[in-house]
């Protein structure tokens, strides 16, 4: 178990679940299903963490989103090809 971000109760478990996200153009949301998240069994909260976030957002500024189905699994959309081989906005690294 590990300690959940919202409560700070160690009963988080890492699991698996049905998000939808906004697409970088702002034009439509897609759901991806089998999204790794954390599931609380204290206060209840499903979330995802960081690292997931970034990874997201990153791939869906890498590919041509125009070509994406409403709903995609979690890996699909990871392995989707790139037309660009980096996040040239992303100053952090």
């Amino acid at each position: 178990m590990n300690r959940c971000d919202w409560c700070e109760e160690v009963k988080a478990e890492h699991e698996q679940t049905t998000v939808y996200w906004e697409l970088p153009d702002g034009m439509k949301a897609i759901e991806i299903t089998d999204t790794p998240a954390v599931k609380c069994r204290s206060c209840g909260m499903v979330y995802q963490e960081d690292a997931v976030i970034e990874e997201i957002e990153n791939q869906l500024l890498l590919i041509d989103t125009k070509k994406l189905p409403l709903s995609v699994s979690f890996d699909t959309l990871m392995k989707t090809e790139r037309i660009l081989k980096r996040n040239y906005f992303d100053f952090s690294s």
